[in-house]
């Protein structure tokens, strides 16, 4: 039995050769991509149900089939990225990708993220965790992994649903950066808690929640965040 089909996609032929044997041998079936246009393609037949995608693409980039592909699914994204310059993977953090890992790296860090991310996003609860969550009006039905702000459904890529739960779950409670990273990826590695900031970003816009009068996600300064009481 397969652990899920993964879509790797990257203009260079050896780093989808290496990653599809790393993946492969994980028990994954995979499918493979080298341009943007066929990864969007890919993306829509195949349904994966993980991509791992570079951003440097021809035809169409990988920051633009990011959004695209969030526009049409939840599916989670892992980014894989050369560039050094910051701002692009904020970018990508904010059009929905779940992840990054900068080149060069490991095969078996990128598969052991990949597993990680996929069990968060198909666990139903923890043990012993209400089904709902609810503070004011924000009402998080876990095993079904939805959000209604209100009457208002909202969309939520894996790890911004598994951040916010872990908030919900204990109002009040002070989370660090590496504490939220773990909850939403089921690791935590040094360097990477600034993509909390990001994953907070775009959940505060998705609940109207605004980051200088914030009514559910408060900063703690020089620690992390928590979710209000009451």
């Amino acid at each position: 039995m397969m652990d899920g089909k993964i879509l790797i996609v990257d203009d260079e032929t050896h780093i989808v050769r290496v990653l599809r044997g790393y993946f492969e041998q994980a028990g994954f079936a995979v499918l493979s991509a080298y341009d943007g246009e066929e990864a969007l393609r890919m993306a829509r037949q195949e349904q994966p149900d993980l991509i791992v995608l570079d951003l440097m693409l021809p035809r169409v980039d990988g920051l633009e089939v990011c959004r695209r592909v969030r526009k049409e699914s939840e599916v989670p994204i892992i980014m894989l990225t050369a560039r050094v310059e910051e701002a692009d993977t904020l970018i990508g953090l904010e059009l929905g990708a779940d992840d990054y890992v900068t080149k060069p790296f490991s095969p078996r860090e990128v598969v052991a993220r990949a597993r990680a991310i996929l069990r968060r996003a198909r666990s139903a609860a923890s043990a012993g965790e209400p089904e709902t969550l609810a503070v004011g009006d924000l009402h998080m039905d876990v095993p079904k992994r939805s959000l209604r702000v209100g009457e208002r459904e909202v969309d939520l890529t894996p790890s911004e649903f598994d951040i916010l739960r872990a908030m919900l779950a204990s109002p009040g409670r002070v989370f660090t950066r590496g504490q939220l990273l773990e909850a939403a990826q089921g690791y935590a590695y040094d360097g990477y808690e600034r993509t909390i900031d990001t994953h907070i970003k775009n959940l505060r816009q998705k609940i109207g929640d605004s980051p200088r009068r914030p009514e559910y996600i408060q900063t703690v300064h020089g620690v992390g965040y928590k979710m209000r009481e009451g």
